[in-house]
């Protein structure tokens, strides 16, 4: 979770962004929305105690700074040696979400906290040294290209990413709408490194999606909470109130969190009145609550969260469990637990501070950090929803070995195909089947892959998995809410 001055129309669609959780920011000041109203401990730490360089310390930094200049065999640029040792500073504090970044990159960030931008989609941070993806936004050209949370990004464009900051890596991925950026990344349980051509798109800025099924159960998903989620989810839970709702699901998944008031505004209608909705701790142990005004729901409710639910869907989904009776469905969330402030005023320079001051825990005192939280019913989804991507160079033919072909064959059988294995040699089965794909898609019959017959699979694969009918963590969740309204099945 993040703030800054004039919070965020998102991280949410930070090219890629710096950290992937957004929550709240007032005047580079934090300000836990706690029941009183004031500051929380984390504010008032700043003014106590020891604060800046000691003389031994300036001393010290002074010192090599000199040698440096006197000694050193080429010329320097004076900002780079300062700007380096910032970022040593923050990067010896061993957190992925506590970066310092120099006046351009720190420009690109506030450009897409304030206005519209294009980009892939996703979140990064930087974990063990490596930049590795949190989220990929729903319907964003980074999740239609395969990204997952996790992956980690080897190289962009061909640049190796070893050794680079977090933030260059973003200002290496930024590019203009329609523009392509290849990626290279690492995946788990893929051995061999995996590679993806995105093309930057417009994000787009509807983050609430609702209907009413026929049953009377409605769906509401929350792709991540921007400055107008909170108001556009309120409209739509009144329609679907209005309209006779029995039961409620509230879509989380790929959702990369957002603005703290706004997760607060969108629980207060589940939360009865002076409960909890989150609690935020300093370093000292002082927490802040976050008490409802809300008067809570008759109606049974359901969450439906995955590995890419990450911050702000976190804070919801936990108030909504602990506090309104909700059912977890789907997959363990992302777990970021987590809060960031972003410090810009201080810099004087246009360059920026983004630091952890505090974690956010749940209503009952839970800290989902690494660790998220765990569905009450778990789905997990079939292998063709995370399969990596073909890399349509060269033609797939019987008789060999290929990490496309290991591709082709899971997302044949999620297409209905019958396939006699999944390990990548492309047999006479596998061949029979692409065979009989091609005829059913007007393609030229030869039982080899080409690239056009692989953009079909993945496109129909893409239809599949978009299919409303064929997604069996939502039809769960129905059945959950269905059970618990004591409907007959």
């Amino acid at each position: 979770m993040q703030f800054k001055g004039r919070t965020v129309a998102a991280f949410m669609l930070l090219t890629m962004a710096v950290s992937v959780l957004v929550t709240l920011t007032v005047e580079d000041r934090w300000v836990a929305l706690g029941s009183s109203g004031s500051p929380a401990g984390a504010a008032a730490s700043e003014t106590t105690g020891s604060q800046g360089l000691s003389q031994k310390e300036l001393g010290k930094l002074n010192t090599v700074m000199s040698l440096i200049e006197s000694k050193y065999f080429r010329e320097i640029d004076r900002s780079k040696i300062v700007d380096g040792a910032i970022t040593g500073m923050m990067s010896s504090l061993g957190d992925p979400y506590s970066v310092y970044m120099e006046k351009e990159v720190a420009q690109h960030f506030s450009e897409t906290i304030e206005g519209s931008f294009t980009g892939i989609g996703a979140g990064v941070a930087l974990k063990d040294g490596k930049i590795t993806i949190e989220s990929a936004i729903k319907g964003s050209p980074a999740e239609r290209a395969g990204i997952l949370p996790n992956d980690v990004l080897l190289s962009v464009d061909g640049e190796k990413l070893d050794g680079i900051s977090l933030a260059d890596a973003v200002a290496k991925i930024r590019g203009p709408k329609g523009s392509k950026v290849k990626l290279t990344i690492s995946r788990e349980g893929v051995s061999q490194p995996v590679q993806l051509t995105i093309v930057r798109d417009d994000i787009d800025y509807e983050t609430v999606y609702a209907h009413l099924r026929s049953d009377g159960i409605g769906v509401i998903e929350i792709r991540q909470f921007s400055l107008n989620t909170g108001d556009r989810f309120l409209e739509e839970l009144a329609s679907l109130e209005k309209q006779g709702m029995k039961g409620l699901i509230i879509d989380v998944r790929g959702n990369p969190g957002g603005v703290l008031p706004v997760v607060v505004s969108i629980a207060q209608p589940f939360v009865a009145k002076g409960e909890p909705i989150v609690q935020v701790e300093d370093k000292s142990g002082h927490r802040e609550k976050t008490l409802s005004t809300g008067g809570g729901k008759s109606y049974p409710i359901a969450v439906l969260m995955n590995k890419g639910s990450a911050s702000a869907s976190e804070v919801l989904a936990g108030a909504l469990k602990e506090e309104a009776h909700a059912l977890l469905v789907g997959d363990t969330s992302f777990g970021k637990g987590t809060v960031q402030v972003s410090y810009e005023k201080v810099m004087a320079d246009g360059s920026l501070i983004k630091m952890t001051i505090a974690k956010w825990l749940t209503p009952l005192g839970n800290w989902v950090h690494e660790k998220g939280l765990k569905p009450d019913v778990q789905v997990l989804l079939p292998d063709f929803y995370n399969v990596v991507r073909m890399s349509k160079t060269k033609t797939l033919v019987r008789d060999t070995i290929e990490a496309d072909t290991k591709s082709l064959q899971i997302m044949l059988g999620g297409l209905g195909y019958k396939i006699d294995r999944k390990d990548g040699y492309y047999s006479a089965v596998t061949e029979s089947q692409v065979k009989a794909f091609q005829k059913d898609n007007g393609l030229a019959i030869t039982g080899k892959t080409d690239k056009a017959t692989a953009v079909k699979i993945e496109e129909k694969l893409s239809q599949t998995i978009k299919d409303e009918k064929n997604d069996i963590q939502l039809s769960k969740a129905v059945i959950v809410l269905q059970q618990k309204l004591g409907v007959a099945r």
